[in-house]
Order: C-alpha cells, then structure tokens, then sequence
C-alpha cells in the first residue's frame, strides 16, 4: 500500500479565536498536536506505549507554521500530519490545514522531533521499529499535497 497522510477533522472553539472570531495562530500548535497523536496511534504507537516501550521523549527543535487563509470561530478544519522526513536521531512531521470553501491550504507548518533518552535527555537514534511503523505515513509535501488535492501556496 502507497504511503499516504493522516488526516483529522476538527473545529474551532471559542478558545482558539480572538474578539473578533478569528482563530489566533498559537491555535495551530493544537491542531497539529491532535493530528500527531492520532497519527502514530494510526500507526500503532500510541504515547504512553512508545514512551515506556523505547524510554525516550520527542522534544521539539523546531516548530514552523505559516497561514493562507484565517480560519473563523466553528469553522470545520480537516488537519493531515505526515512523516516528511526521517533522519538517524530525528524526524520531521508536516501538517497541512485543509479548507474547503473553497478548497485549499489555510495553514501549514511542521516539527522536528528528536529523540532523546528520558533519563538524560541526550538524542539518541530514533528505534527502527518505530520508524517501520510510521513508513505508511512517510512521504514528500508534494506527493502528500497530491493526494490531498492541494497546490502548494
């Protein structure tokens, strides 16, 4: 089966909008939060296995958004999450926001997540079968904005 992304659906609360109705952009960060973690649950990694399971953490070295279109309050987001990069100590995953009227990117953005043992906190190589696990969900932003039926901004 051809790797493919994760996708959720979402809406978005009062507590993601400002006076005016508009989604704040911190309010991202938990959609993509969500969309990760039901990705590697997707996978069969859920966190509280995978942590105790390997004994590492996934702290962030980096936390990259960018927005097209503002989403408003009630608004219904579709929010796929993809593994776009694997490396020996990190991986990178990509959220696209999906709008649908009309269709299209409102948001994008991505994560690096090392992988650190827990007691010391110092990187360590990602586990193999974690990264076997995730490879239905690895692919290029092109390939998965293909299959989602985007063009990039």
């Amino acid at each position: 089966m051809a790797a493919r992304p994760y996708t959720i659906e979402e809406y978005v609360r009062w507590s993601d909008v400002d006076f005016a109705g508009i989604i704040c952009y911190g309010a991202y960060l938990r959609f993509f939060e969500i969309a990760e973690t039901e990705l590697f649950r997707a996978a069969g990694l859920a966190f509280h296995d995978v942590f105790d399971r390997y004994d590492v953490w996934f702290p962030r070295a980096a936390i990259h958004s960018e927005f097209y279109r503002p989403a408003r309050l009630d608004d219904r987001l579709r929010v796929a999450a993809y593994v776009g990069r694997v490396g020996t100590k990190s991986l990178t995953l990509n959220f696209d926001v999906l709008r649908d009227d009309p269709p299209g990117l409102g948001a994008a953005g991505y994560q690096v997540l090392v992988c650190v043992e827990r007691a010391g906190l110092t990187p360590r190589p990602l586990p193999p079968k974690m990264v076997d696990a995730l490879a239905p969900y690895t692919l290029t932003l092109e390939v998965a904005r293909a299959q989602l039926g985007v063009a990039a901004p």
